[in-house]
């Protein structure tokens, strides 16, 4: 063979194998572009604040009827998870709060479904109507909160 065909050759060689590393992008741009395609989870923290000498009252309604509503919509891929929190040490009463839910939903779309939910899993809807307005009787402050996960790596 010539000098000529055997670099020719070596040059096809090279070409034919870089080109298609090149053009397959790294693990980490693959990465990114399968989470840009994917919905961000949507985050709520709920906030309670009961009555003095009621908050057991409150959690036990709360356990009844809220809990199997969340544990369904997570069943249903609705909700990733939650999370029910409690102060360890007490505060001023302005200050004061006594459970907070912490949810994350698949999206925003995906926190839409409590109502059809419950009514599934409640077909007695007097009775849950009667025992959600004593939870809210029981209840001084309350608010849902979209909150939102900062990386603390990212530039702004």
């Amino acid at each position: 063979m010539s000098t000529l065909t055997n670099q020719w050759l070596a040059l096809s060689l090279l070409v034919g194998t870089a080109l298609p590393v090149a053009s397959t992008p790294p693990a980490a741009a693959q990465s990114t572009v399968a989470k840009a395609a994917s919905p961000a989870p949507y985050i709520v923290e709920w906030v309670y604040r009961a009555k003095w000498g009621y908050k057991e009252e409150y959690l036990d309604l709360f356990k009844k009827y809220q809990v199997p509503v969340l544990d369904r919509l997570k069943q249903l891929g609705y909700v990733v998870d939650y999370v029910i929190y409690t102060p360890g040490l007490h505060t001023s009463e302005d200050n004061r709060w006594d459970y907070r839910v912490v949810i994350t939903y698949k999206d925003q779309a995906a926190s839409t479904h409590e109502s059809e939910i419950s009514k599934q899993i409640f077909p007695d809807q007097a009775k849950l109507r009667r025992e959600e307005q004593r939870r809210w009787e029981l209840t001084v402050v309350h608010w849902d909160l979209p909150i939102r996960i900062v990386d603390p790596h990212a530039s702004n």
